[in-house]
């Protein structure tokens, strides 16, 4: 099974003209391998998988896996609100040569805690891969309890979970039902969730400064507290900053201003505000990114 920890990155989906830019994906995926990140996570939410078909999804998996495979842990996001369609896509993304799988509470439905559960069980069942399950309440309007995440994590396949509740509650009580790997899904909690013996981030700030999030969680991980704390601070407000709309909009918007991809987006997302855009320069130029 890969071995789920450390900084995790979001991979923002880059587009040209309307068509999903392969060869920005590769020197993403570059960028990445030159900055010790540790996994990576393309077709996610950051990746704005709800607007990419099924042809373009694989295009962009194939093309991590072909850069990356066997240096970093490769997660795609492969969840939807369809069960029978989420074990497709994670048997895809399977057999395109990724390690794991991201996987992302229905979204929608609103199942029951019992109805979460057999959705999980029934894609390991499905498709032999590990599974990072995903609670973000937020955007999927259902919470997935401590007791399910413990429940599922005795399901072979269930290797970790990434939590963005925003609740370090719910992660106290996760590590105090289970030894699941907890991964931080909201920067600004990264540290904490670490301190509370949380295994790593799957990162949006990631995508623009990936050398420190990767310091950060390998520090936390040897015990170097103190280390990890200073990044977390130094970098705070940029974590801010990269959600002061809705992601991955100020992150696609950063990255097209340090100059490594296009600003577009698709529909229903839209380019951000003149005023929350040079809000977000300014912090880039802070972080000396532009």
């Amino acid at each position: 099974m890969a071995k789920i920890q450390g900084s995790f990155v979001a991979l923002a989906t880059p587009y040209r003209r309307g068509q999903v830019d392969l060869a920005a994906v590769r020197d993403l995926v570059d960028f990445h391998l030159r900055s010790g990140t540790d996994g990576i996570c393309p077709v996610a939410t950051t990746g704005e998988s709800p607007v990419l078909t099924t042809d373009e999804k694989a295009e962009v998996i194939r093309t991590v896996v072909k850069m990356a495979r066997g240096k970093m842990v490769i997660a795609p996001g492969t969840g939807t609100n369809s069960t029978a369609t989420s074990i497709e896509s994670t048997r895809m993304a399977r057999d395109l040569g990724a390690d794991a799988a991201l996987i992302v509470t229905p979204y929608y439905n609103k199942p029951t805690q019992e109805g979460i559960y057999r959705h999980f069980q029934a894609i390991a069942k499905a498709v032999p891969l590990p599974q990072i399950l995903y609670n973000v309440p937020s955007r999927t309007g259902v919470h997935m309890t401590p007791e399910t995440i413990a429940r599922l994590f005795h399901i072979k396949e269930v290797a970790a979970v990434k939590e963005a509740s925003g609740s370090l509650d719910q992660v106290t009580e996760i590590r105090n039902l289970c030894d699941i790997a907890v991964l931080s899904g909201e920067d600004s909690l990264t540290y904490p969730i670490l301190c509370l013996g949380g295994k790593g981030v799957i990162s949006v700030a990631a995508n623009v400064v990936p050398k420190p999030i990767a310091r950060m969680c390998a520090a936390a991980l040897k015990g170097d507290f103190r280390k990890a704390q200073k990044i977390h601070l130094s970098h705070y407000s940029l974590f801010k900053a990269l959600f002061i709309e809705t992601n991955p909009i100020p992150v696609k918007t950063a990255l097209k201003m340090m100059g490594k991809i296009r600003e577009e987006f698709r529909l229903p997302l839209s380019p951000m505000t003149p005023r929350n855009a040079a809000a977000l320069r300014r912090v880039l130029k802070a972080y000396r990114l532009v």
